[in-house]
């Protein structure tokens, strides 16, 4: 199991060989396992009650998040996706009213706000966020692509959103190392299960 296999090591070896396991994935196998992910996913009382979502959209075999994206805006939920400012290593949530429409390439070839679509939105409104990553292990802790990115983003949010990380099961590992500017996520959904990670840990460890 590849799970057993990258529990050790410096990030950027793990951080290789998760990425490498996650591109080997077929596109069925893609789009199978991101359905039973959504399909745990609404059914959580944080997804059902929120009224504004963030979500990241998928890139290079990442959880799919095309049709939790259409779902939410049928549904009538507010969604947003994040603008990449790469040189101040920040995240700008921007309002979508037409997905795809809304989005063209941007940073590393991610789907992105256009300028001409973009629409700030205050993450003090935002309910619930779905964050990406490489792997995370059962206290929320996560390993990202290495920029913090969603670091700082996460720690913007305010106490009662939800951060929701979209995983495969072999991207949650026994233990991944953290520090002070590391912050988790509230739960952790792959094909398998629904993870409700410790409360307090944000506290404890993240002060």
């Amino acid at each position: 199991m590849l799970n057993s296999n990258v529990g050790s090591g410096d990030k950027k070896t793990r951080r290789e060989t998760i990425i490498t396991r996650r591109l080997a994935m077929s596109a069925d196998e893609v789009a199978t396992l991101s359905a039973l992910v959504a399909a745990r996913l609404w059914s959580l009382p944080e997804y059902q009650k929120a009224e504004l979502i963030m979500s990241y959209v998928a890139f290079r075999h990442e959880v799919e998040t095309r049709d939790i994206i259409l779902r939410s805006l049928a549904m009538g939920k507010k969604v947003a996706v994040p603008l990449t400012v790469s040189r101040e290593k920040r995240l700008i949530p921007s309002q979508v009213y037409d997905f795809p429409g809304d989005l063209a390439p941007g940073c590393w070839g991610i789907l992105e706000p256009k300028t001409e679509a973009l629409r700030p939105v205050d993450p003090s409104e935002i309910d619930l966020v779905l964050v990406p990553g490489v792997a995370f292990d059962r206290h929320g802790n996560r390993l990202g692509y290495g920029g913090g990115f969603y670091d700082r983003f996460l720690a913007q949010l305010p106490a009662h959103s939800a951060s929701i990380a979209l995983a495969y099961d072999f991207q949650v590992l026994p233990e991944v190392e953290h520090g002070q500017q590391d912050w988790p996520v509230n739960i952790i959904i792959t094909e398998a299960e629904v993870i409700h990670c410790p409360q307090g840990t944000r506290g404890e460890s993240y002060g």
